[in-house]
Protein backbone atom coordinates (compact mmCIF):
# COMPACT_ATOMS: atom_id res chain seq x y z
CA UNK A 1 0.00 0.00 0.00
CA UNK A 2 1.30 3.80 -0.99
CA UNK A 3 2.49 5.65 2.21
CA UNK A 4 -1.11 7.06 3.22
CA UNK A 5 0.78 10.46 4.72
CA UNK A 6 2.51 11.23 1.54
CA UNK A 7 -1.17 12.00 0.14
CA UNK A 8 -2.82 14.90 -0.92
CA UNK A 9 -6.17 16.02 0.22
CA UNK A 10 -7.93 15.54 -3.59
CA UNK A 11 -5.35 12.17 -4.27
CA UNK A 12 -6.57 11.13 -0.71
CA UNK A 13 -10.29 11.60 -1.35
CA UNK A 14 -10.06 9.38 -4.59
CA UNK A 15 -8.38 6.34 -2.51
CA UNK A 16 -11.15 5.98 -0.43
CA UNK A 17 -13.91 6.66 -3.00
CA UNK A 18 -11.85 3.66 -4.70
CA UNK A 19 -11.72 1.89 -1.58
CA UNK A 20 -8.05 1.66 -2.00
CA UNK A 21 -7.95 2.04 1.59
CA UNK A 22 -10.16 3.07 4.62
CA UNK A 23 -10.76 6.18 6.67
CA UNK A 24 -9.49 3.91 9.44
CA UNK A 25 -6.84 3.46 7.68
CA UNK A 26 -5.18 6.42 6.62
CA UNK A 27 -6.64 8.27 9.99
CA UNK A 28 -4.00 5.39 11.77
CA UNK A 29 -1.49 5.85 9.62
CA UNK A 30 -1.45 9.91 10.41
CA UNK A 31 -1.75 9.04 14.45
CA UNK A 32 0.85 6.65 14.15
CA UNK A 33 3.48 9.43 12.35
CA UNK A 34 2.13 11.84 15.44
CA UNK A 35 3.12 9.59 17.71
CA UNK A 36 6.78 9.24 16.01
CA UNK A 37 7.46 12.77 15.76
CA UNK A 38 6.02 14.80 18.88
CA UNK A 39 9.57 16.44 19.00
CA UNK A 40 8.16 18.56 16.52
CA UNK A 41 5.64 19.88 19.10
CA UNK A 42 3.13 20.83 16.77
CA UNK A 43 -0.02 19.61 18.10
CA UNK A 44 -1.03 21.48 21.72
CA UNK A 45 -3.70 18.84 22.04
CA UNK A 46 -3.74 15.52 19.82
CA UNK A 47 -7.48 13.35 20.06
CA UNK A 48 -6.60 9.95 18.73
CA UNK A 49 -10.07 8.47 20.07
CA UNK A 50 -12.36 10.99 18.81
CA UNK A 51 -10.41 10.74 15.27
CA UNK A 52 -10.77 6.52 14.86
CA UNK A 53 -14.71 7.55 16.20
CA UNK A 54 -14.20 9.93 13.32
CA UNK A 55 -13.20 7.72 10.85
CA UNK A 56 -15.01 4.75 11.68
CA UNK A 57 -18.45 7.41 10.50
CA UNK A 58 -16.98 8.47 7.47
CA UNK A 59 -16.28 4.61 6.47
CA UNK A 60 -19.95 4.05 7.45
CA UNK A 61 -21.15 7.36 5.20
CA UNK A 62 -18.88 6.42 1.96
CA UNK A 63 -20.06 2.55 2.12
CA UNK A 64 -23.52 4.40 1.82
CA UNK A 65 -22.66 6.76 -0.72
CA UNK A 66 -22.98 9.76 1.43
CA UNK A 67 -19.59 11.24 2.12
CA UNK A 68 -18.83 14.80 1.97
CA UNK A 69 -16.17 16.87 0.78
CA UNK A 70 -14.07 16.06 2.87
CA UNK A 71 -15.11 12.81 4.31
CA UNK A 72 -12.56 10.77 5.74
CA UNK A 73 -10.06 13.29 5.48
CA UNK A 74 -7.55 13.96 8.87
CA UNK A 75 -7.00 17.36 9.43
CA UNK A 76 -4.96 19.79 12.42
CA UNK A 77 -6.88 22.56 13.89
CA UNK A 78 -5.28 25.09 14.73
CA UNK A 79 -5.86 26.05 18.44
CA UNK A 80 -7.31 29.36 18.79
CA UNK A 81 -10.36 27.40 16.34
CA UNK A 82 -12.82 26.37 19.42
CA UNK A 83 -13.86 22.84 19.75
CA UNK A 84 -16.72 21.63 21.92
CA UNK A 85 -15.95 19.34 24.46
CA UNK A 86 -12.09 19.67 23.21
CA UNK A 87 -9.55 21.66 25.19
CA UNK A 88 -8.27 25.20 23.35
CA UNK A 89 -5.75 27.16 24.65
CA UNK A 90 -4.94 29.64 21.85
CA UNK A 91 -1.05 28.87 22.88
CA UNK A 92 -1.45 30.63 26.29
CA UNK A 93 -1.07 29.54 30.12
CA UNK A 94 -4.39 31.87 30.56
CA UNK A 95 -6.57 29.23 28.30
CA UNK A 96 -4.80 26.22 29.38
CA UNK A 97 -7.21 24.00 31.06
CA UNK A 98 -10.54 25.94 28.91
CA UNK A 99 -12.81 23.34 26.95
CA UNK A 100 -15.32 25.60 24.90
CA UNK A 101 -19.15 24.37 25.08
CA UNK A 102 -19.88 25.18 21.59
CA UNK A 103 -18.18 24.31 18.35
CA UNK A 104 -16.24 27.57 15.74
CA UNK A 105 -18.22 27.90 12.64
CA UNK A 106 -15.11 27.10 10.40
CA UNK A 107 -14.52 23.75 12.65
CA UNK A 108 -18.51 22.82 11.96
CA UNK A 109 -18.11 23.37 8.82
CA UNK A 110 -15.42 21.05 8.48
CA UNK A 111 -16.74 18.52 10.67
CA UNK A 112 -20.06 18.74 8.45
CA UNK A 113 -17.95 17.73 5.42
CA UNK A 114 -17.05 14.88 7.18
CA UNK A 115 -13.33 15.95 8.25
CA UNK A 116 -11.30 13.89 11.24
CA UNK A 117 -9.66 16.25 13.91
CA UNK A 118 -6.42 14.67 14.64
CA UNK A 119 -6.12 17.57 17.17
CA UNK A 120 -5.30 21.18 17.99
CA UNK A 121 -2.10 22.43 16.80
CA UNK A 122 0.48 24.58 18.35
CA UNK A 123 1.01 28.49 17.83
CA UNK A 124 1.80 31.56 19.30
CA UNK A 125 -0.10 32.40 21.91
CA UNK A 126 -2.80 34.41 21.07
CA UNK A 127 -1.50 34.55 17.40
CA UNK A 128 0.94 37.17 18.25
CA UNK A 129 4.39 36.10 17.12
CA UNK A 130 6.02 35.68 13.69
CA UNK A 131 7.98 32.12 14.59
CA UNK A 132 6.01 29.81 17.05
CA UNK A 133 8.02 31.19 19.79
CA UNK A 134 5.84 32.57 21.99
CA UNK A 135 3.64 29.54 22.67
CA UNK A 136 3.24 28.74 26.32
CA UNK A 137 3.49 25.30 25.28
CA UNK A 138 7.13 25.68 23.64
CA UNK A 139 7.91 26.27 20.29
CA UNK A 140 6.77 23.89 17.21
CA UNK A 141 9.75 23.14 14.91
CA UNK A 142 10.06 22.92 11.66
CA UNK A 143 10.43 19.49 9.84
CA UNK A 144 12.56 21.41 7.17
CA UNK A 145 16.81 21.09 7.77
CA UNK A 146 19.28 23.12 6.30
CA UNK A 147 21.49 21.28 4.50
CA UNK A 148 24.79 22.89 5.82
CA UNK A 149 23.72 22.19 9.12
CA UNK A 150 20.99 19.38 9.42
CA UNK A 151 21.28 19.64 13.51
CA UNK A 152 19.79 22.93 13.41
CA UNK A 153 16.11 23.72 14.83
CA UNK A 154 14.29 26.02 12.65
CA UNK A 155 11.01 27.98 13.09
CA UNK A 156 8.28 27.38 11.09
CA UNK A 157 6.68 30.35 10.88
CA UNK A 158 3.85 31.88 12.82
CA UNK A 159 1.65 32.51 14.65
CA UNK A 160 -0.07 29.18 12.81
CA UNK A 161 3.52 27.55 12.86
CA UNK A 162 1.90 24.33 14.74
CA UNK A 163 -0.17 23.95 11.30
CA UNK A 164 2.52 24.19 9.06
CA UNK A 165 4.27 22.13 10.52
CA UNK A 166 2.00 20.01 11.16
CA UNK A 167 0.74 19.34 7.11
CA UNK A 168 4.62 20.04 5.98
CA UNK A 169 5.71 16.79 8.47
CA UNK A 170 2.45 15.24 7.04
CA UNK A 171 0.94 15.06 10.67
CA UNK A 172 -2.34 16.20 8.96
CA UNK A 173 -3.33 16.11 5.35
CA UNK A 174 -4.22 20.12 5.86
CA UNK A 175 -4.94 22.24 8.46
CA UNK A 176 -6.81 25.31 9.64
CA UNK A 177 -4.71 28.62 10.48
CA UNK A 178 -5.32 32.17 10.89
CA UNK A 179 -3.83 35.38 9.10
CA UNK A 180 -3.84 38.35 10.95
CA UNK A 181 -0.65 40.27 9.78
CA UNK A 182 0.64 37.15 7.36
CA UNK A 183 -0.12 34.06 9.82
CA UNK A 184 -1.11 31.90 7.21
CA UNK A 185 1.46 32.92 4.37
CA UNK A 186 4.45 33.48 6.15
CA UNK A 187 4.31 29.80 7.80
CA UNK A 188 3.52 28.74 4.06
CA UNK A 189 6.18 30.34 2.87
CA UNK A 190 8.76 28.97 5.64
CA UNK A 191 7.54 24.96 5.65
CA UNK A 192 7.05 24.82 1.48
CA UNK A 193 3.01 24.83 1.66
CA UNK A 194 -0.01 26.77 0.04
CA UNK A 195 -1.73 29.27 2.12
CA UNK A 196 -4.49 31.15 1.14
CA UNK A 197 -5.88 34.39 2.97
CA UNK A 198 -9.21 35.01 2.06
CA UNK A 199 -11.02 38.15 2.00
CA UNK A 200 -12.15 39.42 5.04
CA UNK A 201 -15.31 38.04 5.96
CA UNK A 202 -14.98 35.42 3.43
CA UNK A 203 -14.76 32.55 6.96
CA UNK A 204 -16.58 33.45 9.62
CA UNK A 205 -14.85 34.48 12.73
CA UNK A 206 -17.13 33.42 14.85
CA UNK A 207 -16.12 30.77 17.41
CA UNK A 208 -12.08 32.00 16.78
CA UNK A 209 -10.23 33.31 19.96
CA UNK A 210 -9.65 37.16 18.68
CA UNK A 211 -6.43 38.88 18.40
CA UNK A 212 -7.22 42.05 16.10
CA UNK A 213 -10.92 41.57 15.01
CA UNK A 214 -10.58 43.88 12.32
CA UNK A 215 -7.79 42.19 10.51
CA UNK A 216 -8.58 38.04 11.65
CA UNK A 217 -9.46 35.63 8.75
CA UNK A 218 -9.03 31.86 8.68
CA UNK A 219 -8.01 29.94 5.68
CA UNK A 220 -6.03 26.49 5.14
CA UNK A 221 -2.54 25.76 4.93
CA UNK A 222 -2.20 22.68 2.62
CA UNK A 223 0.62 21.01 0.14
CA UNK A 224 -1.46 21.95 -3.60
CA UNK A 225 -3.05 24.59 -4.77
CA UNK A 226 -5.76 21.60 -5.64
CA UNK A 227 -6.17 21.08 -1.90
CA UNK A 228 -6.53 24.79 -0.43
CA UNK A 229 -9.25 25.10 -3.01
CA UNK A 230 -11.12 22.30 -1.54
CA UNK A 231 -10.20 23.15 2.11
CA UNK A 232 -11.33 26.77 1.64
CA UNK A 233 -14.68 26.46 -0.55
CA UNK A 234 -15.73 24.24 3.01
CA UNK A 235 -14.01 26.99 5.14
CA UNK A 236 -16.08 29.92 3.75
CA UNK A 237 -19.56 30.86 3.74
CA UNK A 238 -21.76 33.42 5.38
CA UNK A 239 -22.87 33.06 8.88
CA UNK A 240 -25.06 35.23 10.23
CA UNK A 241 -23.82 34.66 13.98
CA UNK A 242 -20.73 36.78 12.60
CA UNK A 243 -21.92 40.53 12.04
CA UNK A 244 -18.47 41.61 9.78
CA UNK A 245 -19.56 37.57 7.48
CA UNK A 246 -19.81 38.35 3.82
CA UNK A 247 -23.16 37.32 2.26
CA UNK A 248 -21.76 35.57 -0.98
CA UNK A 249 -22.05 32.90 -2.85
CA UNK A 250 -18.97 30.98 -2.73
CA UNK A 251 -17.78 29.02 -5.89
CA UNK A 252 -16.44 25.43 -6.18
CA UNK A 253 -13.10 26.52 -6.42
CA UNK A 254 -11.63 23.63 -7.15
CA UNK A 255 -14.45 22.68 -9.92
CA UNK A 256 -13.26 26.03 -11.48
CA UNK A 257 -9.74 25.75 -11.10
CA UNK A 258 -7.76 26.15 -14.17
CA UNK A 259 -4.53 27.91 -15.47
CA UNK A 260 -5.50 29.79 -18.20
CA UNK A 261 -4.21 33.05 -17.01
CA UNK A 262 -3.54 34.09 -21.37
CA UNK A 263 -3.49 38.09 -21.38
CA UNK A 264 -3.33 38.97 -17.44
CA UNK A 265 -2.50 41.66 -16.01
CA UNK A 266 0.20 41.30 -13.31
CA UNK A 267 1.51 44.01 -11.22
CA UNK A 268 5.21 43.96 -9.92
CA UNK A 269 5.57 46.61 -6.85
CA UNK A 270 8.29 48.43 -7.01
CA UNK A 271 8.37 49.14 -3.28
CA UNK A 272 8.41 45.43 -2.37
CA UNK A 273 11.33 44.29 -4.66
CA UNK A 274 13.91 47.35 -3.25
CA UNK A 275 16.17 45.86 -1.05
CA UNK A 276 15.46 42.17 -1.94
CA UNK A 277 18.66 39.58 -1.11
CA UNK A 278 19.83 38.20 -4.38
CA UNK A 279 18.14 34.79 -4.24
CA UNK A 280 14.45 36.76 -2.95
CA UNK A 281 14.70 38.30 -6.13
CA UNK A 282 15.66 35.63 -8.24
CA UNK A 283 12.78 33.62 -6.99
CA UNK A 284 10.74 36.56 -8.06
CA UNK A 285 12.19 36.05 -11.93
CA UNK A 286 11.69 32.92 -12.13
CA UNK A 287 7.82 33.71 -10.87
CA UNK A 288 7.95 36.41 -13.24
CA UNK A 289 9.20 33.82 -15.88
CA UNK A 290 6.36 31.16 -15.66
CA UNK A 291 3.72 33.78 -15.48
CA UNK A 292 4.80 35.09 -18.74
CA UNK A 293 5.93 31.54 -20.73
CA UNK A 294 1.59 31.24 -19.56
CA UNK A 295 0.67 34.24 -21.15
CA UNK A 296 0.48 36.87 -18.10
CA UNK A 297 1.95 40.61 -19.06
CA UNK A 298 3.89 42.51 -16.59
CA UNK A 299 3.55 45.31 -15.51
CA UNK A 300 5.39 48.01 -12.81
CA UNK A 301 3.43 48.86 -10.06
CA UNK A 302 4.20 51.84 -7.37
CA UNK A 303 2.44 51.51 -3.50
CA UNK A 304 3.37 54.51 -2.03
CA UNK A 305 2.39 54.00 1.19
CA UNK A 306 3.92 50.46 1.59
CA UNK A 307 6.82 52.04 4.43
CA UNK A 308 4.03 53.16 6.34
CA UNK A 309 2.48 49.70 6.42
CA UNK A 310 4.19 48.01 9.27
CA UNK A 311 4.03 50.97 11.92
CA UNK A 312 0.14 51.24 10.97
CA UNK A 313 -0.32 47.56 11.52
CA UNK A 314 2.11 47.73 15.11
CA UNK A 315 -0.55 50.43 16.22
CA UNK A 316 -3.88 49.26 14.87
CA UNK A 317 -3.58 45.35 15.74
CA UNK A 318 -1.85 45.95 19.45
CA UNK A 319 -5.30 48.40 20.22
CA UNK A 320 -7.31 45.58 18.90
CA UNK A 321 -5.88 43.06 21.21
CA UNK A 322 -5.92 45.22 23.84
CA UNK A 323 -9.29 45.77 23.62
CA UNK A 324 -9.70 42.02 22.75
CA UNK A 325 -8.09 40.61 25.67
CA UNK A 326 -9.83 42.67 28.17
CA UNK A 327 -11.81 39.76 28.94
CA UNK A 328 -9.26 37.71 30.39
CA UNK A 329 -9.44 39.09 33.49
CA UNK A 330 -9.22 35.97 35.98
CA UNK A 331 -12.37 36.51 37.05
CA UNK A 332 -15.01 35.06 34.13
CA UNK A 333 -13.23 32.11 32.38
CA UNK A 334 -9.81 30.85 32.01
CA UNK A 335 -6.70 31.11 34.54
CA UNK A 336 -7.24 33.04 37.85
CA UNK A 337 -4.44 34.20 40.17
CA UNK A 338 -6.43 35.22 43.54
CA UNK A 339 -5.46 39.11 45.06
CA UNK A 340 -6.42 41.39 48.04
CA UNK A 341 -8.70 43.71 45.95
CA UNK A 342 -10.29 43.68 42.34
CA UNK A 343 -7.44 45.20 40.63
CA UNK A 344 -4.32 43.42 42.25
CA UNK A 345 -6.24 40.00 41.13
CA UNK A 346 -6.37 41.41 37.35
CA UNK A 347 -2.45 42.08 37.76
CA UNK A 348 -1.93 39.01 39.26
CA UNK A 349 -3.92 37.02 36.67
CA UNK A 350 -2.25 39.19 33.60
CA UNK A 351 1.26 39.14 35.33
CA UNK A 352 1.87 35.33 35.41
CA UNK A 353 -0.61 34.22 32.54
CA UNK A 354 0.46 36.31 29.96
CA UNK A 355 3.25 35.85 28.22
CA UNK A 356 6.11 38.55 27.37
CA UNK A 357 5.03 39.40 23.86
CA UNK A 358 1.65 39.58 25.05
CA UNK A 359 1.93 41.81 27.91
CA UNK A 360 4.32 43.68 25.05
CA UNK A 361 1.57 44.52 22.70
CA UNK A 362 -1.53 44.65 25.58
CA UNK A 363 0.78 47.45 26.89
CA UNK A 364 1.31 49.72 23.57
CA UNK A 365 -2.56 49.04 22.73
CA UNK A 366 -2.95 50.92 25.81
CA UNK A 367 -1.08 53.09 25.17
CA UNK A 368 -2.11 54.21 21.67
CA UNK A 369 -5.59 54.20 22.75
CA UNK A 370 -4.97 56.29 25.89
CA UNK A 371 -6.55 59.34 26.23
CA UNK A 372 -3.42 61.66 25.60
CA UNK A 373 -2.36 59.53 22.67
CA UNK A 374 -5.87 58.57 20.92
CA UNK A 375 -5.41 60.87 18.01
CA UNK A 376 -1.90 61.20 17.88
CA UNK A 377 -1.41 57.63 16.95
CA UNK A 378 -5.03 55.41 16.83
CA UNK A 379 -6.68 57.74 14.57
CA UNK A 380 -3.74 59.01 12.61
CA UNK A 381 -3.06 54.92 11.56
CA UNK A 382 -6.58 54.70 11.16
CA UNK A 383 -6.12 57.36 8.17
CA UNK A 384 -3.19 55.82 6.95
CA UNK A 385 -4.94 52.61 6.61
CA UNK A 386 -7.51 54.18 4.68
CA UNK A 387 -4.72 55.75 2.55
CA UNK A 388 -3.13 51.83 2.04
CA UNK A 389 -6.30 50.61 0.56
CA UNK A 390 -6.79 53.38 -1.38
CA UNK A 391 -3.13 52.45 -3.08
CA UNK A 392 -4.51 48.79 -3.90
CA UNK A 393 -8.27 49.83 -5.28
CA UNK A 394 -5.51 52.64 -7.56
CA UNK A 395 -3.38 49.26 -8.61
CA UNK A 396 -5.96 46.82 -9.31
CA UNK A 397 -7.18 49.38 -11.78
CA UNK A 398 -4.36 48.78 -13.45
CA UNK A 399 -3.59 45.00 -12.98
CA UNK A 400 -5.44 42.04 -12.27
CA UNK A 401 -3.07 40.53 -9.03
CA UNK A 402 0.55 41.29 -8.07
CA UNK A 403 3.09 39.32 -7.41
CA UNK A 404 5.30 39.81 -4.64
CA UNK A 405 8.21 37.75 -2.60
CA UNK A 406 6.01 36.29 0.74
CA UNK A 407 9.13 36.93 2.53
CA UNK A 408 12.39 38.66 2.71
CA UNK A 409 14.18 35.48 3.24
CA UNK A 410 13.91 31.49 4.36
CA UNK A 411 13.37 30.44 8.02
CA UNK A 412 15.26 30.88 10.78
CA UNK A 413 16.83 28.86 13.79
CA UNK A 414 14.94 28.37 16.51
CA UNK A 415 18.29 30.14 18.23
CA UNK A 416 18.83 32.44 16.08
CA UNK A 417 15.56 34.45 17.21
CA UNK A 418 15.75 38.24 16.86
CA UNK A 419 16.43 39.62 20.70
CA UNK A 420 14.77 42.94 19.30
CA UNK A 421 10.97 42.52 18.33
CA UNK A 422 11.20 45.17 16.12
CA UNK A 423 13.34 42.97 13.50
CA UNK A 424 11.25 39.93 14.36
CA UNK A 425 8.26 42.56 12.99
CA UNK A 426 10.27 42.87 10.30
CA UNK A 427 9.31 39.32 8.63
CA UNK A 428 5.31 40.45 7.89
CA UNK A 429 6.70 43.23 5.22
CA UNK A 430 4.99 41.95 2.66
CA UNK A 431 1.91 40.83 4.54
CA UNK A 432 0.52 43.14 6.41
CA UNK A 433 -0.36 45.69 3.58
CA UNK A 434 -3.34 42.68 2.60
CA UNK A 435 -5.33 42.59 5.50
CA UNK A 436 -5.05 46.08 6.42
CA UNK A 437 -6.80 46.22 2.69
CA UNK A 438 -9.23 43.62 3.74
CA UNK A 439 -7.40 41.62 0.49
CA UNK A 440 -7.12 37.96 -0.43
CA UNK A 441 -3.65 36.84 -0.95
CA UNK A 442 -2.04 33.57 -1.88
CA UNK A 443 1.89 31.87 -0.56
CA UNK A 444 2.87 29.29 -3.65
CA UNK A 445 6.14 27.18 -2.43
CA UNK A 446 8.07 28.29 -5.84
CA UNK A 447 12.04 27.27 -4.79
CA UNK A 448 14.63 26.52 -2.44
CA UNK A 449 17.58 28.94 -1.01
CA UNK A 450 21.19 27.86 -1.17
CA UNK A 451 20.29 25.59 1.75
CA UNK A 452 17.74 23.71 0.31
CA UNK A 453 14.98 25.70 2.72
CA UNK A 454 11.95 26.57 0.67
CA UNK A 455 11.04 30.29 -0.32
CA UNK A 456 7.55 31.45 -1.32
CA UNK A 457 5.64 33.64 -3.51
CA UNK A 458 2.74 35.53 -2.90
CA UNK A 459 -0.28 36.47 -5.29
CA UNK A 460 -2.71 39.58 -3.85
CA UNK A 461 -5.60 39.99 -5.92
CA UNK A 462 -8.48 42.20 -5.06
CA UNK A 463 -11.58 41.75 -3.24
CA UNK A 464 -13.44 38.53 -3.69
CA UNK A 465 -10.80 37.20 -6.18
CA UNK A 466 -9.93 33.71 -4.67
CA UNK A 467 -10.46 31.97 -7.77
CA UNK A 468 -8.75 34.11 -9.58
CA UNK A 469 -5.69 33.76 -7.55
CA UNK A 470 -5.96 29.80 -7.29
CA UNK A 471 -5.88 30.10 -11.04
CA UNK A 472 -2.31 32.04 -10.97
CA UNK A 473 -1.09 29.61 -8.56
CA UNK A 474 -1.60 26.54 -10.26
CA UNK A 475 0.70 28.16 -13.03
CA UNK A 476 3.83 28.97 -9.89
CA UNK A 477 2.91 25.25 -8.42
CA UNK A 478 3.51 23.45 -12.21
CA UNK A 479 6.00 25.70 -13.20
CA UNK A 480 8.12 25.48 -9.39
CA UNK A 481 7.00 21.90 -9.76
CA UNK A 482 8.13 21.98 -5.78
CA UNK A 483 6.66 18.59 -4.84
CA UNK A 484 10.00 17.03 -5.87
CA UNK A 485 11.36 19.26 -2.90
CA UNK A 486 8.93 17.50 -0.05
CA UNK A 487 9.58 16.04 2.97
CA UNK A 488 9.34 12.31 1.82
CA UNK A 489 11.58 10.86 4.11
CA UNK A 490 12.70 11.08 7.64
Amino acid sequence: MTNLTTLTLTEARKGLAKKDFSAVDLTSAFLKRMEDKRSLNAYITETPEQALEQAKLSDQRLSEGQGGALEGLPLGIKDLFCTKGIRTTSGSKMLENFVPPYESTVSANLLNAGGVFLGKTNMDEFAMGSANITSYFGPSISPWQPSKDPEKKLVPGGSSGGSAAAVAARLAMAATASDTGGSIRQPAAFCGLVGIKPTYGLCSRWGMIAFASSLDQAGPLTHTVADAALMLQVMAGHDKKDATSLSVEIPAYLDNLNGNIKGLKVGIVKEYIENLNAETLELLERGIAWLTEAGAVMYDISLKTTPYALPTYYVLAPAEASSNLARFDGVRYGARVDGKTLDDLYEKTRRACFGEEVRRRVLMGTYVLSAGYFDAYYLKAQKVRQLIAADFDQAFQKVDVLLTPTTPSAAFGVDERPTDPITMYLNDIYTVTVNMAGLPAISVPAGVNDEGLPLGLQLIGPALSEQLLLNVATVIEQGANFRQHRLLND
